[in-house]
Formats: C-alpha cells, sequence, structure tokens
C-alpha cells in the first residue's frame, strides 16, 4: 500500500510538472527571422528575446538593435496579468505589462512615462517553432507605426 502511495504521488506530480511546462509556450530562447519579418523603418529590431522562470514571474531579456544602429537590451520580470512592470534598459519604455490571452498567445503594452508608447499581439505557433510579434507603436516625434516580427525557437 506504501509502495503504491507513493508511486501515485510520483505519478502526480511528474503530470504537474509536464502540464506546467507544456502550457508556458513561451519559454526559451527565440531568434529573429529579418526575412520573414516586416520591420517598420525607423523601428528597433528585437534580434533575440530570451523568456525564463524567476520564481513565480517570468523574466523577458531583449537584445538587438535601435533605429540608429546602437545595440539595445532591455529586461522586465513580471506576471502576465495586465499589470505594470518596471522595464530596465528600455529605450522608449519604463514599464510593460502582458496579459495571456490563451497557451499560445500574449498581449502587451509598453509604457514611458506613463504614456503608451507601443503595443501588440505575440502569437506562438502550435507546433511551438515559430513566434510572431505584431507591434503598433509612436516614436518620439509622434510618427506611428507597425512591424511584423517573426522568431524562430533555438
Amino acid at each position: 500500500m506504501k509502495t503504491r502511495a507513493i508511486l501515485t504521488s510520483f505519478v502526480l506530480m511528474l503530470a504537474g510538472a509536464l502540464t506546467c511546462y507544456a502550457a508556458d509556450n513561451f519559454s526559451g530562447t527565440w531568434k529573429l527571422n529579418e526575412s520573414k519579418s516586416k520591420i517598420a523603418a525607423g523601428a528597433a529590431k528585437n534580434s533575440t528575446v530570451v523568456y525564463e522562470a524567476a520564481g513565480d514571474q517570468t523574466k523577458v531579456t531583449v537584445d538587438g538593435t535601435s533605429a540608429d544602429g546602437k545595440a539595445i537590451h532591455s529586461e522586465w520580470t513580471g506576471k502576465w496579468d495586465g499589470k505594470d512592470y518596471p522595464v530596465t534598459g528600455g529605450e522608449n519604455e519604463d514599464t510593460r505589462a502582458y496579459t495571456k490571452v490563451n497557451d499560445h498567445t500574449l498581449s502587451f503594452t509598453s509604457k514611458k512615462g506613463g504614456k503608451v508608447t507601443n503595443n501588440g499581439r505575440i502569437v506562438v505557433s502550435a507546433d511551438g517553432k515559430t513566434r510572431t510579434v505584431t507591434t503598433h507603436s509612436t516614436d518620439a516625434s509622434g510618427k506611428k507605426m507597425s512591424s511584423t516580427a517573426v522568431y524562430e525557437k533555438q
């Protein structure tokens, strides 16, 4: 009887761990596929994005180049609950909020000084191999632009 209880506990624990892992289709390292993307002129290019667990939160690290070709690096740690969490290193944002729409889709809003500068949607393909980010932003001069970036899981 004791063996059965231990085995049942192990199976339930393993099932729970696999469910948590399977539900997080965003985790991992994503590289920009420029040939499949349509980045607006004057927009930054996020060449690598990494999603990783940080306790009960998610950490998102972005590396790329700004519109003028300078290296950029930003980090965000928070929950996908629609609330603003601070961004470090963001040139056009000091907070970002993510909302989980479903297991394959997130929506996001970035703000600088409380004003929305960027928003969009992130969709991971059913097979988990690609991630498409549609972004609508406003630059410092008030010009609106839209981009679609396609990433491949590494």
